[in-house]
Protein backbone atom coordinates (compact mmCIF):
# COMPACT_ATOMS: atom_id res chain seq x y z
CA UNK A 1 0.00 0.00 0.00
CA UNK A 2 2.16 3.03 -0.75
CA UNK A 3 1.65 5.93 1.21
CA UNK A 4 0.09 8.54 -1.40
CA UNK A 5 -2.95 5.54 -1.20
CA UNK A 6 -2.54 5.90 2.51
CA UNK A 7 -2.59 9.84 2.09
CA UNK A 8 -5.78 9.56 -0.53
CA UNK A 9 -7.36 7.02 2.04
CA UNK A 10 -6.95 8.88 5.13
CA UNK A 11 -8.14 12.33 3.66
CA UNK A 12 -11.75 10.08 2.80
CA UNK A 13 -11.62 9.22 5.99
CA UNK A 14 -11.09 5.74 5.68
CA UNK A 15 -8.05 5.18 7.94
CA UNK A 16 -8.73 7.62 10.50
CA UNK A 17 -8.06 5.20 13.45
CA UNK A 18 -5.14 3.77 11.56
CA UNK A 19 -1.84 4.68 11.29
CA UNK A 20 -0.15 5.03 8.04
CA UNK A 21 3.12 3.58 9.03
CA UNK A 22 2.65 1.43 11.02
CA UNK A 23 -14.05 -22.53 0.02
CA UNK A 24 -21.21 -38.73 -4.40
CA UNK A 25 -19.86 -41.67 -2.87
CA UNK A 26 -20.41 -43.71 -6.60
CA UNK A 27 -22.34 -47.16 -6.39
CA UNK A 28 -20.97 -50.64 -5.58
CA UNK A 29 -19.26 -52.35 -8.36
CA UNK A 30 -22.35 -55.06 -8.19
CA UNK A 31 -24.63 -52.51 -9.28
CA UNK A 32 -22.75 -50.42 -11.59
CA UNK A 33 -21.82 -53.42 -13.59
CA UNK A 34 -24.90 -56.20 -13.21
CA UNK A 35 -23.81 -60.03 -13.77
CA UNK A 36 -24.61 -60.82 -17.27
CA UNK A 37 -25.46 -64.18 -16.52
CA UNK A 38 -29.05 -63.35 -14.52
CA UNK A 39 -31.96 -62.03 -16.34
CA UNK A 40 -32.91 -58.76 -15.52
CA UNK A 41 -35.47 -57.69 -12.64
CA UNK A 42 -38.39 -56.53 -13.97
CA UNK A 43 -39.69 -53.92 -11.35
CA UNK A 44 -42.00 -52.72 -13.12
CA UNK A 45 -45.55 -52.16 -11.19
CA UNK A 46 -47.89 -54.69 -12.19
CA UNK A 47 -50.43 -53.58 -14.42
CA UNK A 48 -54.12 -53.20 -13.39
CA UNK A 49 -56.13 -56.07 -14.84
CA UNK A 50 -58.20 -54.57 -17.52
CA UNK A 51 -61.93 -54.36 -17.68
CA UNK A 52 -64.12 -57.34 -19.59
CA UNK A 53 -64.36 -56.63 -23.32
CA UNK A 54 -61.19 -54.97 -23.60
CA UNK A 55 -57.50 -56.31 -24.22
CA UNK A 56 -54.84 -56.00 -21.85
CA UNK A 57 -51.41 -54.95 -23.33
CA UNK A 58 -48.40 -55.55 -21.24
CA UNK A 59 -45.82 -53.10 -20.49
CA UNK A 60 -42.85 -52.57 -23.03
CA UNK A 61 -39.93 -52.42 -21.34
CA UNK A 62 -36.51 -52.02 -23.02
CA UNK A 63 -34.27 -54.44 -21.53
CA UNK A 64 -30.58 -52.82 -21.00
CA UNK A 65 -28.19 -54.59 -22.90
CA UNK A 66 -26.36 -57.47 -21.37
CA UNK A 67 -23.35 -56.25 -18.75
CA UNK A 68 -23.93 -52.58 -18.94
CA UNK A 69 -26.20 -50.19 -16.57
CA UNK A 70 -29.68 -49.66 -17.22
CA UNK A 71 -30.82 -46.76 -19.04
CA UNK A 72 -31.45 -43.35 -16.92
CA UNK A 73 -33.67 -40.51 -17.14
CA UNK A 74 -31.32 -37.28 -17.59
CA UNK A 75 -30.60 -35.54 -14.40
CA UNK A 76 -31.88 -32.33 -13.73
CA UNK A 77 -29.15 -29.45 -14.57
CA UNK A 78 -26.76 -28.35 -11.84
CA UNK A 79 -27.19 -25.07 -10.40
CA UNK A 80 -24.50 -22.63 -11.55
CA UNK A 81 -21.68 -22.13 -8.66
CA UNK A 82 -21.97 -19.26 -6.44
CA UNK A 83 -19.80 -16.46 -6.59
CA UNK A 84 -16.49 -17.39 -5.11
CA UNK A 85 -13.76 -14.46 -3.58
CA UNK A 86 -16.32 -11.34 -3.37
CA UNK A 87 -15.52 -8.65 -0.66
CA UNK A 88 -18.96 -7.22 -0.02
CA UNK A 89 -19.56 -4.48 2.08
CA UNK A 90 -21.88 -7.33 4.45
CA UNK A 91 -21.42 -10.26 5.25
CA UNK A 92 -17.91 -11.97 6.40
CA UNK A 93 -16.77 -8.01 5.48
CA UNK A 94 -19.47 -6.15 7.27
CA UNK A 95 -18.38 -3.27 9.30
CA UNK A 96 -18.60 -5.70 12.29
CA UNK A 97 -16.70 -8.25 11.11
CA UNK A 98 -13.69 -9.60 13.39
CA UNK A 99 -10.70 -11.81 12.89
CA UNK A 100 -12.42 -15.05 14.95
CA UNK A 101 -15.36 -14.38 12.39
CA UNK A 102 -13.21 -14.56 9.74
CA UNK A 103 -11.84 -17.65 10.73
CA UNK A 104 -15.08 -19.40 11.35
CA UNK A 105 -16.38 -18.45 8.07
CA UNK A 106 -13.11 -19.49 6.12
CA UNK A 107 -11.71 -21.81 8.55
CA UNK A 108 -9.17 -21.07 11.28
CA UNK A 109 -6.64 -22.76 9.17
CA UNK A 110 -6.63 -20.61 6.16
CA UNK A 111 -6.09 -17.07 8.06
CA UNK A 112 -3.24 -15.81 9.84
CA UNK A 113 -2.25 -12.43 11.76
CA UNK A 114 1.13 -11.13 11.22
CA UNK A 115 2.91 -8.47 9.18
CA UNK A 116 2.14 -6.78 5.76
CA UNK A 117 3.91 -4.28 3.19
CA UNK A 118 2.83 -1.04 4.36
CA UNK A 119 4.26 2.38 2.99
CA UNK A 120 7.46 3.39 2.90
CA UNK A 121 9.11 -0.19 3.64
CA UNK A 122 7.13 -0.29 7.10
CA UNK A 123 5.20 -3.42 8.08
CA UNK A 124 1.56 -3.07 9.59
CA UNK A 125 -0.05 -5.90 11.37
CA UNK A 126 -2.69 -7.59 9.67
CA UNK A 127 -4.99 -11.10 8.94
CA UNK A 128 -4.20 -12.75 6.39
CA UNK A 129 -6.66 -14.68 4.39
CA UNK A 130 -5.28 -17.84 2.46
CA UNK A 131 -1.54 -16.69 3.16
CA UNK A 132 0.08 -19.14 1.20
CA UNK A 133 -1.90 -18.96 -1.82
CA UNK A 134 -0.83 -15.82 -4.19
CA UNK A 135 -4.67 -15.91 -6.11
CA UNK A 136 -6.82 -16.17 -2.69
CA UNK A 137 -4.95 -13.56 -0.20
CA UNK A 138 -6.39 -10.71 0.89
CA UNK A 139 -5.40 -8.53 3.94
CA UNK A 140 -7.28 -6.98 6.53
CA UNK A 141 -6.34 -4.17 8.62
CA UNK A 142 -7.95 -3.77 12.11
CA UNK A 143 -9.10 -0.39 13.48
CA UNK A 144 -8.72 -2.20 17.02
CA UNK A 145 -5.25 -4.35 16.73
CA UNK A 146 -5.70 -6.00 20.23
CA UNK A 147 -8.80 -6.81 19.53
CA UNK A 148 -8.53 -7.76 16.09
CA UNK A 149 -12.10 -6.19 15.23
CA UNK A 150 -13.56 -2.88 13.30
CA UNK A 151 -12.32 -3.38 10.02
CA UNK A 152 -9.61 -0.39 8.48
CA UNK A 153 -8.61 -1.05 5.13
CA UNK A 154 -9.38 -4.92 3.05
CA UNK A 155 -6.62 -4.70 0.72
CA UNK A 156 -6.79 -7.01 -2.77
CA UNK A 157 -3.47 -6.19 -4.26
CA UNK A 158 -0.73 -8.52 -5.58
CA UNK A 159 -2.12 -11.70 -7.81
CA UNK A 160 -4.99 -11.94 -5.62
CA UNK A 161 -8.29 -12.50 -7.36
CA UNK A 162 -10.88 -11.41 -4.88
CA UNK A 163 -13.71 -9.28 -6.56
CA UNK A 164 -14.64 -5.77 -5.10
CA UNK A 165 -17.56 -4.09 -5.02
CA UNK A 166 -19.01 -3.42 -8.18
CA UNK A 167 -17.27 -6.16 -9.41
CA UNK A 168 -13.80 -4.18 -9.69
CA UNK A 169 -10.73 -6.78 -9.64
CA UNK A 170 -7.06 -6.37 -10.21
CA UNK A 171 -6.15 -5.68 -14.22
CA UNK A 172 -9.73 -3.75 -14.52
CA UNK A 173 -8.48 -1.20 -17.09
CA UNK A 174 -9.74 2.19 -16.97
CA UNK A 175 -12.08 2.04 -19.76
CA UNK A 176 -14.08 -0.86 -17.59
CA UNK A 177 -13.28 1.54 -14.21
CA UNK A 178 -15.25 4.68 -15.61
CA UNK A 179 -17.89 1.81 -16.75
CA UNK A 180 -18.38 0.81 -13.12
CA UNK A 181 -18.51 3.90 -11.85
CA UNK A 182 -20.63 5.30 -14.69
CA UNK A 183 -18.36 8.50 -15.17
CA UNK A 184 -15.30 10.08 -15.29
CA UNK A 185 -13.31 10.59 -12.63
CA UNK A 186 -10.07 11.99 -11.12
CA UNK A 187 -6.79 10.63 -10.45
CA UNK A 188 -3.71 11.94 -9.21
CA UNK A 189 -0.52 12.41 -11.55
CA UNK A 190 1.56 9.49 -12.17
CA UNK A 191 4.75 9.54 -10.00
CA UNK A 192 8.27 8.32 -11.00
CA UNK A 193 6.86 4.46 -10.59
CA UNK A 194 4.09 4.84 -13.23
CA UNK A 195 1.47 4.48 -10.58
CA UNK A 196 -1.51 7.32 -9.80
CA UNK A 197 -4.42 6.67 -7.51
CA UNK A 198 -8.19 7.70 -7.88
CA UNK A 199 -8.90 10.90 -5.97
CA UNK A 200 -11.92 11.13 -6.01
CA UNK A 201 -15.10 9.37 -8.03
CA UNK A 202 -17.45 12.87 -8.57
CA UNK A 203 -20.17 11.18 -7.42
CA UNK A 204 -20.47 8.01 -9.34
CA UNK A 205 -21.66 4.67 -8.38
CA UNK A 206 -18.34 3.91 -6.89
CA UNK A 207 -18.63 6.90 -4.55
CA UNK A 208 -21.43 5.09 -2.34
CA UNK A 209 -21.39 1.21 -1.74
CA UNK A 210 -24.06 -0.40 -0.22
CA UNK A 211 -22.85 -1.30 3.41
CA UNK A 212 -21.56 1.67 3.95
CA UNK A 213 -17.89 1.68 2.80
CA UNK A 214 -15.34 3.25 0.48
CA UNK A 215 -12.98 2.23 -2.03
CA UNK A 216 -9.83 3.50 -3.03
CA UNK A 217 -7.42 2.05 -6.27
CA UNK A 218 -4.14 2.66 -6.86
CA UNK A 219 -3.65 2.20 -11.01
CA UNK A 220 -0.53 1.67 -12.78
CA UNK A 221 0.23 3.07 -16.47
CA UNK A 222 1.26 0.61 -19.04
CA UNK A 223 5.22 -0.55 -18.91
CA UNK A 224 5.38 0.40 -22.79
CA UNK A 225 4.28 3.87 -22.68
CA UNK A 226 6.73 6.34 -24.33
CA UNK A 227 8.69 9.21 -22.36
CA UNK A 228 6.49 11.61 -24.11
CA UNK A 229 3.28 10.02 -22.96
CA UNK A 230 4.79 9.19 -19.46
CA UNK A 231 5.59 13.45 -19.05
CA UNK A 232 2.24 14.31 -20.14
CA UNK A 233 0.54 12.36 -16.81
CA UNK A 234 3.38 13.40 -14.79
CA UNK A 235 3.79 16.35 -11.87
CA UNK A 236 1.42 17.92 -9.09
CA UNK A 237 -1.64 17.75 -10.92
CA UNK A 238 -4.77 16.17 -10.66
CA UNK A 239 -6.06 14.82 -14.20
CA UNK A 240 -9.17 13.18 -15.51
CA UNK A 241 -9.70 9.46 -16.27
CA UNK A 242 -11.17 10.51 -19.64
CA UNK A 243 -8.06 13.11 -20.21
CA UNK A 244 -6.56 11.74 -23.81
CA UNK A 245 -3.23 11.21 -22.18
CA UNK A 246 -3.89 9.58 -19.41
CA UNK A 247 -5.75 7.19 -21.75
CA UNK A 248 -2.62 7.35 -23.67
CA UNK A 249 -0.60 5.34 -21.44
CA UNK A 250 -3.41 2.73 -20.49
CA UNK A 251 -3.83 2.39 -16.76
CA UNK A 252 -4.55 -0.56 -15.18
CA UNK A 253 -5.65 -1.33 -11.67
CA UNK A 254 -2.86 -3.08 -9.58
CA UNK A 255 -4.42 -2.04 -5.50
CA UNK A 256 -8.41 -2.21 -4.42
CA UNK A 257 -8.22 -0.87 -0.47
CA UNK A 258 -11.64 -1.17 0.66
CA UNK A 259 -12.18 0.68 4.16
CA UNK A 260 -14.90 2.18 6.47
Amino acid sequence: MSSRVCTALAVAGMLAALPCLALAQSAPVQDRWPDPTKPPVDDTPAAKPAKRGTAQVAPQVAPAPSGEEPLQPPSAPKPPPAPANVVACAGPFAKDTTHLKLAVKYDSRNITFGQVDGPEGAKIPASILFPNDPKRRLEVLWTNEATRSEPAVIAINGKSQWTAPKGVKLGLPLAALEKANGKPFKISAFDKDGNAEVAGWDGGALASLPGGCKMGIRLHMDAKASADARKAVSGDKELSSSDAAVKAVKPTVVEILIGY
